[in-house]
């Protein structure tokens, strides 16, 4: 089992900045890949960004050049500095842990007012 807790969403104005965290516990060596994903009102969970066991990092072409994904092994907690914030990236964000399965945060709500 791994348990995923996020933190760090908010309010923000366009073009300002969040960075959201999300610390894994539980079978944290079982984990593959963690990444985020997105579900705005009314639409479908949506990927934004994932980085791999070995550093890899891939971002959906809504995001690139203005999110950044990190992780700190250590700490078993990945980042989504998120910068240059638009009112379309309002959504609720949920950190994603691939092992055998997918194991999914609890969300945390990013809000870009315009």
């Amino acid at each position: 089992q791994v348990q995923l807790v996020e933190s760090g969403g908010g309010l923000v104005q366009a073009g300002g900045s969040l960075r959201l965290s999300c610390a894994a516990s539980g079978r944290t060596d079982s984990i593959n890949a963690m990444g985020w994903y997105r579900q705005a009102p009314g639409n479908q969970r949506e990927y934004v960004a994932s980085i791999t066991r070995a550093g890899s990092t891939n971002y959906s072409d809504y995001v690139k050049g203005r999110f950044t994904i990190s992780r700190d092994s250590a700490k078993n907690t990945v980042y989504l500095q998120m910068n240059n914030l638009k009112p379309e990236d309002t959504a609720v964000y949920y950190c994603n842990a691939a092992t055998w399965r997918n194991y999914w945060g609890q969300g945390t709500q990013v809000t870009v007012s315009s």
